[in-house]
C-alpha cells in the first residue's frame, strides 16, 4: 500500500505562483509514474502532468505547458507542482497519483494510477 497526502494549495491571484507537495509512504519502493489531475466543480477530472520513475521525462497537456513543471525527489518521496502565471481557470481541487505498474509511456488516463491523494484546493481569483 501507498499513501500520498498533497499540500501547498491556496488563494492566489491570477499571475501569481504556487508550488503543491505530494509526500508518499508506505511502499514507495512499488511506486513507477507519478502525476498530477485536477477537477474543478461540475467538471471532469483533468490530467496536468506526469513524470517517469527517474524524473527524467515528463508529460503537460497544451493547458499548462509552459506554466506549470512537475519533479520528484526520491530521497524525500516528495512530487512537486510548480504553477506559474496561474489563471482563473486553474481553480480546482489537485490530486496527486502514483502508479506501481512499469509502462512504456508515462500514463496521462487516470485509471492507470493505483494510488490517490485526498487532495489539496487551489483557487485563483482574477
Amino acid at each position: 500500500q501507498v499513501q500520498l497526502v498533497e499540500s501547498g494549495g491556496g488563494l492566489v491571484q491570477a499571475g501569481d505562483s504556487l508550488r503543491l507537495s505530494c509526500v508518499a509512504s508506505g511502499r514507495t519502493s512499488s511506486i513507477y509514474h507519478r502525476a498530477w489531475f485536477r477537477q474543478a466543480p461540475g467538471k471532469r477530472r483533468e490530467f496536468v502532468a506526469a513524470i517517469d520513475r527517474s524524473g527524467g521525462s515528463a508529460f503537460y497537456p497544451d493547458s499548462v505547458r509552459g506554466r506549470f513543471t512537475i519533479s520528484r525527489d526520491s530521497d524525500k518521496n516528495t512530487l512537486y507542482l510548480q504553477m506559474n502565471s496561474l489563471r482563473p481557470e486553474d481553480t480546482a481541487v489537485y490530486y496527486c497519483a502514483a502508479g506501481v505498474s512499469p509502462r512504456t509511456l508515462i500514463p496521462r488516463q487516470g485509471d492507470m494510477y493505483d494510488y490517490w491523494g485526498q487532495g489539496t484546493q487551489v483557487t485563483v481569483s482574477s
